[in-house]
């Protein structure tokens, strides 16, 4: 069995959900290595999270952007937490609603994702800054 991990620092994003499959594979080309295993995403926020949807068309991820702030609305009256800003209690509860890691199979060296699949970053702060996800891939 062969363990690598790596943590990578993302550029900042503004609020929205951002494909991010691309950089995640080339900061860690270990996974051409592994034959059956897989790939752990795990970032280390509480106000960003990761999933995982569709790829190809962009209004999916606006889609899910507006629903998201339809769902957890900003100025909600019963929110106690507000001294960091409207966006940032929302982005807690839309954080833990979305999730903060992902796992994909990897086989033969690739991630085995579905055609139109990819990883989404989910920025749920209007300036959250550089975000920090630790990649864990694990097989033989």
């Amino acid at each position: 069995m062969k363990f690598f991990q790596k943590e990578i620092q993302l550029t900042p994003q503004k609020r929205g959900f951002h494909l991010i499959t691309n950089q995640v594979i080339a900061s860690i080309p270990e996974i051409e290595q592994i034959k059956i295993g897989q790939l752990q995403v795990f970032i280390k926020h509480t106000s960003a999270s990761l999933t995982i949807n569709e790829n190809a068309d962009p209004t999916v991820r606006q889609d899910f952007e507006s629903h998201m702030n339809v769902l957890v609305p900003e100025n909600a009256p019963y929110y106690i937490h507000t001294y960091e800003g409207s966006d940032d209690m929302p982005a807690h509860i839309k954080s833990s609603l979305m999730g903060a890691s992902v796992q994909i199979p990897i086989t033969n060296g690739k991630l085995n994702l579905g055609i139109w699949q990819g990883i989404y970053l989910c920025e749920h702060r209007d300036y959250g800054g550089s975000r920090n996800i630790v990649l864990t891939v694990f097989g033989m």
